[in-house]
């Protein structure tokens, strides 16, 4: 897994870094469409219809101005699938590496 480590305020964290080699994109959550889809932002500049998969359903709640990996569909670029969430702690470590623009 690609990960980074840093320090906030003496506390170390792990931070999971997008794999290009995988072609995860970094993205933020605009809108909540319903039935386990949204639409997010990516890094690269596309807006995709993004799916919530089954094993994330239950377990991971998403709301709008969440960072998230998303992974796209390799036949349709338009729309992915979510794989990670962050945590309010691992994004102010993204945006202070300069991760999110």
């Amino acid at each position: 897994m690609n990960e980074a480590i840093g320090e906030i305020g003496g506390e170390v964290i792990r931070v999971r870094i997008p794999n290009p080699e995988r072609r995860e994109v970094l993205g933020i959550v605009e809108t909540m469409l319903g039935a386990n889809h949204m639409i997010v932002r990516c890094m690269d500049g596309v807006k995709r219809m993004v799916r919530i998969p089954g094993k994330m359903r239950k377990r991971v709640w998403m709301h709008v101005g969440d960072v998230v990996i998303v992974v796209p569909w390799e036949f349709q670029d338009e729309k992915a699938d979510v794989v990670w969430k962050y945590t309010r702690p691992q994004v102010a470590w993204l945006e202070r590496k300069g991760y999110l623009k």
